[in-house]
């Protein structure tokens, strides 16, 4: 290839002499033509050019082909010795992933050892280094060695490139050959040492600034119930246990207001205060100077923002989200993702109404700026849903405003609400829509209120989301990652019992005092008892004011009672999944229930998940119930266990005691191991 390179270019060489020779004879033909004597001269010299070329050719072709010769070895020999003696580690491995040579830097880091594979000194890469179609790959890996009687990490990126022998052979080569090199192929692999940089990677990390904040959830709520003297006392105790959290990460803290505080420290502490789980939650519930209730705390963290405000922004944003799940716990945000801890305490009741009247003010204002109102829930709607929505129908109609509800599935649940509402005259034809409909007649001008549900995907039409700006939210679950983006107007309180409480006393701050029809308290006052369970579950002041406000209304118990009636089938299948129940720990009964067949069946599963808390020592339940290729999970407990976290783990959420989640593709049994594992996973963490 070397000797067919040099030919061409001699040969190349020689085609001047020739072009100037056939010039000069050019020239000598116009000279004949004009006098014989000059032509005749001129012919000589032209002569002896021509001899002069052809004796010399032979001689400079030898002596340049020589020259090229030497230059191209002396080249081939210095390339050898560069790639012998490059600083980078080279390695050239054949097609059985045999080592068939390596240069003097990656016999340096072999420790001496003898190897015939990487595989042998890298055992994280793969047996198949580089796959028969890819001529490119790369791989991080780390290997353990020992310098100065110490061991170290040390962290390589391997590039791995294809060389096809065919690349290297020319057009001289005996077929045979030709064709069996073609078949070949080796693997250069280029190792590039990144533990310097990783270390300086994670100094860099480690240094970053963690901004956060902290706020007492029930400040006014814990001075109203102590005299002053320990009211100093408890700001003090508070104050020192704080401060004391902050100094053992080396961090600073700043007493903003009377019950908030703004934290820094470097990230490189942050796995430590994950790793106590944030403790100080838990510490100041110890704080007791004889009040009614103990002290909780909120938690914000922001981390890996481009700059201090953005860390400060994500540390507001995810206070936000603790607040609106109740207090009680620690949320982190990093970018989009969000980490919540603690939150084992009940939701506090809050004393003033103050909120309730603000928001029903905003409601007000914004319904009278809009021509149109619809209303939705979640999917497969429940009597709370029901009501909550019915309720605000009523408000729109007070206000002049057409109002739809939109409902796709009439669940067994809320049949009777829909009998009684669709037997009365009052109500337009149009009351209840579909999707569809309410797809046509929803834009700008339209206020959408959300009830019962602030997960997007959740609701029953998630496409009205994008088609109108003014979205209000009412609901009393926890705030999870996929909450509904810019609402004009959230109120959001998991302290509620139901979404029908929250309604309630918006109806009441409404200047204009909306009066409920006997059906529309009927309504809301059977969805306050279901989600309370005959209010036992999650029952406060605030509660049976809410429900003493729709008997004033004319709400009828025993119409209320005959509403929650269910069939014999149902009754049948409740007893039997409540009967092969399986018992983990001795604590956590696991139901399943398969819904084809049945009418409402995800409002059975619910309805099992509360019937096995009446069983002794049972301190959650979970109930699975299978419907198509979906597994819906209603999990419930008493005080002692958190089932929210536990469904946050699917994507779920809900309340401490009340929650759930949805399983998509995965058959009944999988989900049952699913949720068996996770309950052995969090109790082994100390997590439940």
């Amino acid at each position: 290839m070397k000797n067919k390179n040099t030919s061409i270019s001699v040969s190349k060489d020689i085609v001047w002499p020739v072009l100037a020779g056939l010039l000069f004879l050019m020239a000598d033909i116009l000279v004949f033509s004009i006098d014989v004597k000059s032509g005749i001269i001129l012919a000589c010299f032209v002569l002896i050019f021509f001899l002069f070329s052809v004796i010399y050719y032979p001689y400079y072709k030898k002596k340049m082909t020589q020259e090229t010769m030497d230059f191209l070895f002396e080249q081939s020999r210095v390339q050898n010795h560069l790639i012998k003696e490059l600083p980078l580690p080279y390695v050239l491995i054949g097609g059985d992933g045999d080592i068939m040579w390596y240069n003097q830097a990656f016999e340096k880091i072999l420790d001496g050892k003898n190897i015939s594979k990487l595989q042998q000194m890298f055992p994280e890469l793969d047996k198949n280094l580089l796959p028969s179609e890819m001529n490119h790959a790369v791989s991080h890996v780390k290997r353990e060695s020992r310098e100065k009687d110490q061991d170290k990490t040390c962290f390589y990126k391997i590039e791995f490139v294809r060389i096809q022998m065919d690349s290297l052979i020319d057009e001289e080569t005996e077929s045979k050959s030709k064709q069996w090199l073609r078949d070949q192929s080796m693997i250069a692999a280029y190792i590039f040492d990144q533990t310097m940089l990783k270390m300086y990677m994670e100094q860099n990390e480690n240094q970053r600034m963690v901004v956060g904040l902290i706020y007492i959830d029930n400040y006014e709520e814990l001075l109203d119930n102590v005299d002053e003297v320990k009211q100093s006392m408890l700001l003090a105790l508070t104050d020192q246990k704080t401060n004391k959290f902050i100094q053992n990460i080396s961090g600073i803290v700043k007493k903003t207001e009377k019950d908030k505080y703004l934290i820094i420290f470097q990230q490189k502490y942050l796995e430590k205060v994950k790793a106590g789980k944030f403790h100080i939650l838990e510490e100041v519930k110890s704080i007791n100077l004889g009040s009614s209730g103990n002290m909780t705390l909120s938690i914000s963290l922001g981390i890996n923002g481009q700059s201090y405000q953005e860390n400060y922004e994500a540390a507001c944003t995810a206070m936000d989200l603790a607040l609106g799940r109740g207090g009680d716990q620690a949320v982190i945000k990093d970018g989009e993702d969000i980490s919540y801890y603690g939150e084992n305490a009940a939701v506090v009741e809050k004393n003033t109404r103050v909120k309730a009247r603000v928001k029903a003010h905003a409601l007000r204002e914004l319904l009278e700026s809009k021509e149109n109102v619809v209303i939705m829930s979640h999917k497969i709607p429940d009597p709370d849903a029901m009501g909550a929505a019915v309720g605000l129908y009523r408000l729109g109609l007070s206000l002049g405003r057409k109002a739809h509800i939109v409902m796709n599935e009439v669940t067994i649940s809320v049949r009777p609400i829909m009998e009684e509402l669709l037997s009365c005259e009052e109500y337009d034809e149009d009351m209840f829509i579909s999707s569809d409909t309410a797809r046509e007649i929803t834009d700008d001008n339209t206020l959408l209120i959300v009830v019962d549900v602030n997960h997007a995907s959740y609701t029953e039409c998630e496409d009205l989301l994008e088609q109108t700006n003014t979205i209000v939210i009412l609901d009393h679950h926890r705030k999870g990652k996929e909450t509904i983006k810019y609402p004009v107007l959230s109120y959001i309180e998991p302290y509620a019992s139901s979404t029908c409480e929250l309604v309630a006393e918006v109806l009441q701050y409404i200047t204009t005092k909306p009066k409920l029809l006997p059906v529309e308290a009927n309504a809301m006052y059977f969805g306050m008892l279901i989600d309370t369970d005959n209010f036992v579950n999650k029952t406060g002041v605030r509660t049976f004011e809410a429900a003493a406000f729709l008997k004033r209304s004319g709400a009828d118990l025993n119409k209320v009672r005959k509403m929650s009636r269910t069939s014999m089938d149902s009754y049948r299948i409740r007893a039997k999944a409540v009967s092969d129940a399986e018992i983990m720990y001795g604590s956590f009964a696991i139901a399943t229930l398969v819904g084809i067949g049945i009418d409402s069946p995800t409002v059975v599963g619910a309805q099992v998940a509360n019937e096995l808390l009446d069983i002794d020592g049972i301190k959650a339940s979970f109930v699975l119930t299978g419907v198509e290729e979906r597994v819906y999970v209603s999990a419930r407990s008493i005080d002692e266990v958190n089932v929210q976290k536990i469904m946050e783990q699917f994507g779920g959420g809900g309340h401490l005691t009340v929650a759930g989640a949805q399983m998509v593709d995965v058959s009944l049994y999988d989900a049952k191991q699913i949720i068996k594992g996770t309950l052995q996973f969090m109790k082994e963490e100390g997590d439940i």
